[in-house]
């Protein structure tokens, strides 16, 4: 089957928490709070990308920069956002193992009515065991694929309750009795679902029960197989599935400028906080050194360069990879947002129609 060049969905991941994805004391200061935010999510809708999304974050990884310790609330922050643009989706994330599923119904289908028909939910069925030991929320007896099977449940749940008139549920996690929950979501069929999934269990969980999917890999040919084996498994199930990569553009007036930038954050990495960030991802303890060598300041995917170079390298990283779409990443998201709507966005609409 030959690529499909079909529209693709360009969006941006906002910057919810200090320090956005390069843990670098040299990038533009990023502080994670509403300021900042705001001032992205109206960009991106002005200049026309598809959606923004936030994360949710309840504990930093230290180091001196104190990477991602302050982070805002991702529902009510993309409450706020909603009133703030007209056009642009708004994706909110929420983690099955804090919300119960007929709260988290309530408020992605509260974001919907506020957004006009806008809201996406982006499911985190994953864990750090540190950011959910301190509020008293890891189960030391859900193991990893434990999790994914409660956020499996939890995300039937959610379906069921924006379009049953009343849901009763005796199950291995959540036990619902009569359970209603009105309004119903405006998003027809529903608000997105959006999902990440790195294991062979995740991604089973992300591809059976999401709208579209984040996919990893360690080069361009790992992205493309990951995009390539979720499309056909979503076909086994009767279904379409879309896939997205993160992607961090660095640009500047000449390509040399840019480059001259990216290394500059590169030597800017806060290795505590990497190492930490490694550490909760389960990286083990004899690996952390190598690892966090190896990873460095950039936490995604790179495209580095002059706007024309970064604009025909995001067309070769979708077309090479067979995406449907990227959510982008700025080190200075006003700098870095005009710039895309200005000199790479048209090009890109022009391609991929």
């Amino acid at each position: 089957m030959g690529y499909d060049g079909g529209r693709k969905e360009f969006g941006v991941f906002l910057p919810v928490a200090n320090g956005g994805w390069i843990v670098s004391s040299t990038t533009p200061p990023l502080d994670g709070l509403y300021p900042q935010n705001r001032a992205a999510a109206v960009l991106a809708d002005q200049i026309g990308l598809d959606f923004v999304m936030s994360m949710a974050k309840f504990r930093g990884f230290g180091g001196h920069t104190d990477h991602w310790g302050a982070a805002l609330e991702s529902v009510t922050l993309m409450a706020a956002l909603a009133e703030a643009t007209s056009r642009v989706k708004i994706w909110a994330t929420l983690h099955p193992l804090l919300q119960n599923p007929a709260v988290a119904a309530k408020l992605i289908s509260t974001l919907d009515h506020i957004s006009g028909g806008r809201a996406g939910l982006n499911i985190v069925a994953g864990a750090y065991r540190d950011e959910f030991a301190q509020m008293g929320a890891w189960d030391d007896g859900l193991d990893h694929d434990d999790r994914y099977a409660l956020a499996e449940e939890w995300t039937r749940l959610v379906k069921r309750l924006w379009t049953e008139d009343s849901v009763s549920h005796d199950g291995r996690f959540f036990t619902l009795n009569d359970c209603q929950s009105k309004p119903k979501p405006l998003s027809q069929p529903r608000p997105d679902l959006i999902c990440a999934g790195v294991s062979e269990r995740g991604f089973a969980f992300a591809v059976a029960e999401a709208d579209a999917c984040f996919i990893g890999g360690e080069d361009e040919a790992a992205l493309r197989d990951a995009s390539r084996r979720a499309k056909a498994r979503a076909a086994e199930l009767g279904k379409a599935i879309r896939t997205y990569a993160m992607c961090t553009v660095v640009h500047a007036d000449t390509d040399a400028q840019a480059q001259d930038l990216a290394d500059r954050y590169r030597d800017g990495v806060d290795m505590g906080a990497v190492t930490t960030m490694l550490s909760n991802w389960g990286v083990p303890p004899e690996r952390l050194a190598e690892t966090a060598a190896r990873q460095g300041a950039f936490m995604t995917r790179t495209v580095i360069g002059a706007p024309a170079t970064c604009g025909a390298k995001i067309r070769d990283l979708v077309e090479t990879c067979e995406l449907d779409g990227l959510m982008l990443i700025f080190p200075d998201y006003e700098a870095g947002l005009t710039m895309f709507g200005a000199e790479i966005l048209p090009g890109l609409r022009e391609a991929y129609p």
